[in-house]
């Protein structure tokens, strides 16, 4: 899985997210099921074709820990942000989302609804 930077260009971030850049099926299911813990530098960004509210809709199901979600749309606004907690069936974005970024808790405060974000791939060797 190839990993990218998420630069938040509408107000600093305390430290990089660095995350997994996840766009197969089979990656999104997984996401963090069966994660106990989650470190801060930890992140993943679930990637789907189109702006979509069903599509960027997530699982907590078999997470043993909640998470801090960010939902992007294609135009690389955040449109959504929730602290979402284990266990839950379901949660879905109040506006489509193109990207599902999900990371630890104590990130949430990081990202507001309107904030302007990048997308930096690392140099692949």
């Amino acid at each position: 899985m190839k990993t990218v930077f998420i630069e938040n260009q509408s107000r600093p971030l305390s430290q990089p997210v660095r995350a997994g850049y996840c766009q197969s099926f089979r990656c999104q299911l997984r996401g963090f099921t069966f994660r106990r813990q989650i470190d801060p530098q930890e992140a993943l960004l679930l990637v789907q074709h189109r702006d979509s509210r069903l599509d960027s809709s997530i699982h907590m199901m078999f997470v043993w820990t909640d998470l801090a979600v960010v939902w992007i749309n294609s135009a690389m606004e955040v449109v959504d942000v929730r602290l979402a907690r284990q266990w839950r069936p379901a949660y879905i974005s109040t506006r489509p989302a193109c990207y599902v970024l999900e990371m630890a808790p104590q990130r949430l405060a990081e990202f507001q609804v309107g904030d302007r974000l990048r997308l930096v791939e690392t140099a692949t060797a």
